[in-house]
């Protein structure tokens, strides 16, 4: 069966820093894009983060550019996010996602519905 098993979830203060990290299990994905998607009470599942298979591609989406950071380690079969400048609107379950193929060299997908496997998600709270 496979896992996606977020971790590194919790409380931190405004201006703060987590890192989140996801780690698969039933099979690797080195070859397959990864992303982290967020959804806030009441709202729907937005996309946050993505890396291509290769690691050399990644986009964010504009409300947390320059403040997110996706990376990948092939040899771990683990994702990040790290995440600095935290404020209150980023407060939401985290999930992690991975696509069960590979697309091109630089794909990184945006839309949920490009992606296969999900975890079942990290709580992320900000307090002001």
């Amino acid at each position: 069966q496979v896992q996606l098993v977020e971790s590194g979830g919790g409380l931190v203060q405004a201006g703060g820093s987590l890192r989140l990290s996801c780690a698969p299990s039933g099979r690797t994905f080195t070859t397959s894009p990864m992303g982290w998607f967020r959804q806030a009470p009441g709202k729907e599942r937005e996309f946050v983060a993505a890396i291509s298979w290769s690691g050399v591609n990644t986009d964010y989406a504009d409300s947390v550019k320059d403040r997110f950071t996706i990376s990948r380690d092939n040899d771990k079969n683990t994702v990040y996010l790290q995440m600095n400048s935290l404020n209150p609107e980023d407060t939401a379950v985290y999930y992690c996602t991975a696509r069960s193929n590979r697309g091109g060299y630089y794909y990184t997908p945006r839309q949920s519905s490009e992606y296969n496997y999900w975890g079942q998600g990290t709580q992320v709270t900000v307090s002001s």
